[in-house]
């Protein structure tokens, strides 16, 4: 039904002048992510004979879900804010709680100085920490009203002409080059197919195509491609399993006080 996985994304494969290849500075997927999945509500499939998208309540509603602009938020800011000190003994349950408190009450934009962040001691990385204090991180990441109250919201229901979808895709394209990780809200509007949030840290240019790769929040175990097409100039995921592919609209939040 889903597409297969798609190729590593290699950063030292465009040395040619045809294509160019960068990441997010110093970002690493498998340790700045978390381990844990922000679960979907609904079983998607898709219908053999219309190729439509097809969704089914869940017989249990899960645990964890409809916070993927929390977990990316946070994700984005234990990168910006926290260090790791695996030499040093784990705290206890009391002290992590206060330690992700401090993280997520921290700016989503602006980094802290490296003599100015949290420490966590005893794990190597946010995903070494998921794993070991999971339900801490799920509670102290946010609850789910930050992702329907998410101040750009509002953007999703006015147009998105082609030529605003090229000009974000450069933007997002020279934020990546500078070094920044930028949130990106990606949607289809108003039939709502897909409403979801991806944290991009990588593309790879060519003459044809910008492809961005990204931390798909219900995905923790692999990148997500999003792919601009400079000729139609449309931003389009493949298909996904809560998603069936196609076109999809993009615009980044988090990145002032509009959006």
């Amino acid at each position: 039904m889903h597409s297969s996985e798609p190729p590593p994304f290699n950063d030292t494969a465009a040395s040619g002048g045809s294509a160019v290849a960068y990441r997010a500075r110093d970002f690493d997927f498998h340790r700045d992510t978390f381990a844990f999945a922000n679960e979907t509500r609904w079983s998607y499939a898709v219908d053999a004979v219309t190729g439509r998208q097809v969704a089914t309540t869940r017989p249990c509603e899960p645990e964890y879900s409809l916070r993927c602009f929390v977990v990316v938020r946070a994700a984005r800011q234990f990168w910006l804010h926290a260090r790791f000190e695996p030499a040093r003994p784990a705290p206890d349950e009391a002290t992590c709680r206060g330690l992700i408190r401090a993280v997520v009450g921290r700016s989503a934009q602006t980094a802290s100085g490296s003599g100015a962040k949290v420490v966590i001691p005893g794990y190597a990385s946010l995903r070494e920490f998921s794993v070991a204090r999971e339900a801490l991180l799920k509670a102290g990441c946010g609850g789910v009203w930050r992702s329907y109250f998410q101040r750009g919201n509002w953007r999703m229901v006015l147009p998105f002409p082609r030529a605003l979808q090229a000009s974000e895709a450069a933007c997002l394209a020279a934020a990546l080059r500078g070094g920044a990780l930028p949130i990106v809200h990606v949607l289809r509007f108003p039939q709502l197919t897909i409403n979801h949030t991806l944290l991009l840290l990588g593309a790879l240019e060519t003459p044809g195509a910008i492809e961005f790769r990204a931390y798909d929040p219900n995905l923790p175990e692999r990148e997500v491609p999003l792919t601009f097409e400079r000729a139609t100039r449309t931003f389009t995921l493949p298909s996904l399993p809560y998603f069936a592919g196609g076109r999809v609209d993009v615009y980044e939040i988090y990145r002032g006080w509009i959006y």
